[in-house]
């Protein structure tokens, strides 16, 4: 993978391998894949559970998160993207 997709890939505040969710569309269902880099349109490069490759709208993932009382849910990518986090080198 080229460096500027890792590049772009923390931008959003995502590590290429990281675990997603996604829809196709607006109102299907949930599928589970894996960040893989950002695509030419900026739609995000995922690998879906069956291995096939997708090229998803940032609008339809979310992404893994800890909640305040330390439970595991999923917040939108968009809202992750918009914090100032700074992701660990290691």
């Amino acid at each position: 993978m080229p460096d500027g997709d890792q590049r772009d890939l923390h931008a959003l505040g995502l590590r290429a391998g990281e675990a997603v969710r996604f829809r196709r569309f607006a109102d299907g269902p949930w599928r589970a894949g894996r960040a893989v880099g950002i695509e030419r349109d900026g739609s995000l490069a995922i690998t879906d559970e069956n291995g096939a490759a997708r090229a998803i709208p940032i609008p339809l993932v979310e992404v893994g998160a800890t909640g305040p009382r330390g439970a595991r849910l999923w917040e939108p990518l968009t809202r992750r993207a918009q914090r100032a986090d700074q992701l660990s080198f290691f």
